[in-house]
C-alpha cells in the first residue's frame, strides 16, 4: 500500500492515522473483506480504498469504538459500494487468498477435514445478507463484542442483537444442511476447483 499519511505523525496521542491503522489491521481488513464476499483478487484495491478513506476521515481518534469496528465499518460501505458499481453480488471466498495453515504435526488428512469444513463455514456465510453477515462475522468469527459492532458499524446495539439472532438461525440452518449432503462431502474434496471459490 502506498503511503498515506506522514510517518512521523502515525501515532499521536488517542489518535491512528491510516499509516498506524495499515500497519496494525490490514490483515484483519484484508480476512473481513474476504468474509464479506470480496474476490480474492479484489481484496488489493479494496483494501488500499479502505485505507483511503481512512485517512480522508482524519484517522481513528479512541471512543466508543474499537479501530477494527471502526475500520470494517468502512471496509463494509466500500465493498457495497464496489458492488452496487459493478452490479455483482457477493461471491465466494477465494480458498487460497484466505490461506488455511496445517496445525503443527498434522497429516495431509486433516489438512483436508479442515479445509473441508472451513469451505463449508464459509458457503453457509454466503446465504446470509451483507448486513447479518458484517455481524456475524464481526461476533462469531473476529470476537468483537456487541457493543464494539454497535460503536464501530454506527447502529443501535439492539440492531446487532437482532442481526446476530437472526444469522446465527439462518447459518447454524445452511451448515447443517451442508454437512449432512453427501454430495457437497463430495464437491468439497481437495481435489474440486469449486474449493478455492467457497473457502473462507
Amino acid at each position: 500500500m502506498q503511503s498515506v499519511g506522514p510517518s512521523s505523525t502515525a501515532v499521536v496521542g488517542s489518535h491512528l492515522n491510516a499509516e498506524a491503522l495499515y500497519r496494525a489491521h490490514s490483515e484483519f481488513v484484508a480476512r473481513f473483506l474476504l468474509k464479506l464476499g470480496a474476490a480474492g483478487q479484489d481484496v488489493p484495491d479494496l483494501l488500499q480504498e479502505v485505507f483511503l478513506v481512512a485517512h480522508r476521515r482524519g484517522g481513528f481518534i479512541m471512543g466508543p469504538a474499537k479501530p477494527t469496528t471502526w475500520l470494517a465499518e468502512i471496509a463494509f460501505r466500500v465493498a457495497s459500494d464496489r458492488r452496487k458499481k459493478t452490479k455483482r453480488k457477493p461471491e465466494n471466498a477465494d480458498t487460497e487468498a484466505i490461506s488455511l495453515l496445517p496445525a503443527r504435526g498434522a497429516g495431509p488428512g486433516d489438512t483436508v477435514e479442515a479445509r473441508q469444513g472451513l469451505a463449508r463455514v464459509q458457503r453457509a456465510l454466503d446465504t446470509l445478507t451483507s448486513d447479518k453477515r458484517a455481524v456475524f462475522v464481526l461476533f462469531e468469527l473476529e470476537g468483537e463484542s456487541c457493543d464494539a459492532i454497535a460503536n464501530g458499524l454506527g447502529i443501535p446495539v439492539g440492531t446487532v442483537y437482532s442481526r446476530l439472532h437472526a444469522a446465527r438461525r439462518e447459518f447454524a440452518r445452511a451448515h447443517q444442511q451442508l454437512s449432512s449432503d453427501p454430495r457437497d462431502a463430495e464437491a468439497l474434496g481437495p481435489e474440486k476447483k469449486a474449493v478455492a471459490g467457497a473457502g473462507a
